[in-house]
């Protein structure tokens, strides 16, 4: 295996840097396979230097409480009535001010730590459904749920055990979105957990449907009563005629599937 590392004039390295360079550029040869070499890369070193800042940064914003949730209500536009509420994540960074999921979350999404920030949204979650419990608000509370963090091995076994934390709240009023966007490797497994998830009375839906990886081979595979049209679709479908069909479709679809 082994790590080249080009030098011109303008680098103005040192000697030992170019050799630490060298040795990482070697270390991603062995990643590859062994017997190859590999040529340092500026651009993916400056990308993997950002990637682990990041990551040190949201382990520390989970020790330090600095993420928070916004509940965002569901309303029925017929009657006008509540029906529910999303859980949207912030984090309130003390440099950068409050950040959005898209900010964040996309470039964590297969690290082990996406799993962390999953299960501190699920806990917050039931902490406030326990809450409004004790005032008599009885509405179901929706949360994103990544394709790492729902494959995982220990993924039931961790419901089951912070449902029985939570006693008086219905698993019922937790439901589960899987984002269409987060690629899922293994239908099969992703169909038993969320068979196993059904069992236990907790519901999933497939969140931002029409704008991922596998629209089709999702309803075909993955038993969740609920989906959640792209608003890419929705939001102009009375002016464009292309989204209009685009949502009937859908609804076909849903309906085919016995999700209406």
């Amino acid at each position: 295996s082994i790590g080249i590392r080009l030098y011109t004039q303008e680098n103005r390295l040192e000697g030992d840097q170019l050799l630490r360079q060298a040795d990482q550029a070697m270390y991603e040869a062995k990643l590859a396979g062994r017997n190859t070499c590999r040529l340092f890369d500026s651009d993916l070193n400056t990308a993997m230097s950002r990637k682990f800042t990041l990551l040190s940064d949201i382990d520390q914003a989970l020790k330090h409480n600095q993420f928070q949730l916004h509940y965002q209500p569901k309303v029925n536009l017929k009657t006008g009535e509540v029906i529910g509420a999303e859980a949207l994540l912030r984090w309130q960074h003390p440099t950068e001010g409050l950040l959005s999921p898209s900010q964040f979350l996309t470039d964590i999404e297969h690290d082990l730590i996406s799993v962390s920030i999953g299960e501190w949204v699920i806990e917050q979650v039931l902490k406030q459904l326990n809450l409004w419990n004790q005032k008599g608000i009885h509405v179901p509370v929706s949360v994103n749920i990544g394709a790492r963090h729902l494959l995982q091995d220990t993924f039931i076994s961790y419901l089951q055990q912070i449902l029985t934390t939570y006693p008086d709240v219905s698993p019922e009023l937790l439901e589960l979105e899987i984002l269409e966007t987060s690629a899922l490797k293994d239908f099969d497994r992703a169909a038993e957990v969320i068979q196993q998830g059904n069992e236990m009375g907790i519901e999933f839906c497939i969140d931002d449907f029409g704008s991922g990886y596998s629209s089709l081979v999702y309803l075909k595979k993955l038993p969740v009563k609920l989906l959640k049209i792209d608003q890419e679709f929705v939001r102009y479908m009375l002016n464009n005629p292309d989204d209009e069909v685009i949502v009937q479709g859908v609804l076909g679809l849903a309906a085919t599937f016995k999700m209406m």
